[in-house]
């Protein structure tokens, strides 16, 4: 087999990769992963993916179905780099170096800082390794627990709705509604987008949410948020968020950065900050912000009650830079997503 024959059957054996792996689960601290393994012609002689933490990783899902010694010689074509770790699986680069695999071309480096470093372990165990595949394609497909793993942390939106001069509520703090229920239904969606959605101690204990995605009928969608509270002081017994499909997570607040890493180890990939001006500001202070979503209300309230509060910003040229998505026009609100720039 010629190479140019060789890289058109392994490019197909990846585009094929990467639709088993979209057959795992979306959310988890575990990626979508999918394993194509070809004989010397080329031909497809088995496949796999991962199912969820805890079962065999697509690698070894595909060898399984292979009797011994049949992918002696083969090439396993995978979406990410075979991890190199001992979890609640062994590493795979070392089951693809027992099957007696001669080849393993993958798409994505492992970002992991424990389980990267299966590309080097194959090489050195004799196999001709190949990465950057259709790199832009697997990449996608991992969608958010790729930027997540490279981060160590969730990706983190911070949401907040104010008036056309910035106020996040009435002088006599009533806030209720500032927005129109087209923007407030959007909320909804983007919260059952993420895995999690977090307030602070203090909006939970004056506003009590559910903190749930719900249709505009106050139906829970089918994808629900876990909660999570930031701050020291207790979650009453009592609170609204212990009704809901997930217990709530407590984490303090003091520390946002070990915080959020705590999260990710608990396999949330991506959080919705909701709670007020407080909990927001300190994640755009100590810039912790991957994405800001801003629902702006044709409406003036002046007096204190901004949206955002000091951010520690002394002058201009510490600005935090954004990027903006073009404005959509929710009923009568405008909304305004922005994400990081430039520094």
């Amino acid at each position: 087999m010629s190479v140019v024959e060789r890289s058109q059957h392994e490019e197909r054996a990846l585009r094929r990769a990467i639709e088993l792996a979209g057959r795992g689960p979306s959310r988890g601290i575990n990626p979508r992963v999918g394993c194509v393994i070809l004989d010397a012609d080329g031909d497809v002689i088995a496949e796999g993916w991962h199912r969820g933490a805890g079962t065999a990783h697509a690698e070894v899902d595909a060898l399984s179905k292979l009797s011994e010694g049949a992918a002696r010689g083969a090439t396993a074509v995978v979406t990410l780099e075979p991890c190199n770790h001992e979890g609640r699986t062994g590493p795979c680069a070392q089951a693809l170096i027992a099957a007696g695999v001669s080849r393993v071309v993958f798409a994505v480096p492992d970002p992991g800082q424990h389980s990267s470093g299966g590309a080097e372990t194959l090489r050195e165990a004799g196999v001709d390794v190949e990465g950057g595949l259709l790199l832009s394609d697997a990449e996608t497909a991992l969608g958010d627990w790729l930027p997540a793993a490279r981060l160590g942390r969730p990706l983190v939106t911070v949401k907040w709705a104010q008036t056309l001069d910035g106020r996040a509520a009435a002088a006599d703090g009533s806030s209720q509604w500032i927005t129109g229920p087209a923007a407030r239904a959007d909320v909804h969606v983007r919260r059952a987008a993420a895995d999690a959605i977090a307030v602070g101690s203090g909006t939970l204990l004056a506003d009590d949410p559910s903190l749930t995605a719900r249709t505009p009928g106050g139906e829970l969608l089918e994808s629900q948020p876990v909660p999570v509270v930031f701050g020291s002081r207790a979650i009453p017994a009592d609170a609204a968020v212990h009704r809901g499909p997930h217990e709530p997570l407590h984490v303090d607040g003091h520390d946002l950065d070990a915080a959020l890493r705590e999260l990710h180890s608990r396999g949330i990939r991506s959080l919705f900050v909701e709670g007020g001006p407080t909990l927001a500001s300190a994640f755009l202070a100590a810039d912790l912000a991957d994405e800001l979503v801003v629902y702006i209300a044709p409406t003036l309230l002046g007096g204190p009650r901004v949206a955002i509060g000091d951010l520690g910003i002394g002058t201009l040229a510490d600005a935090h830079r954004l990027t903006f998505d073009s404005p959509e026009t929710l009923g009568d609100d405008i909304l305004i997503v922005a994400r990081r720039g430039t520094r």
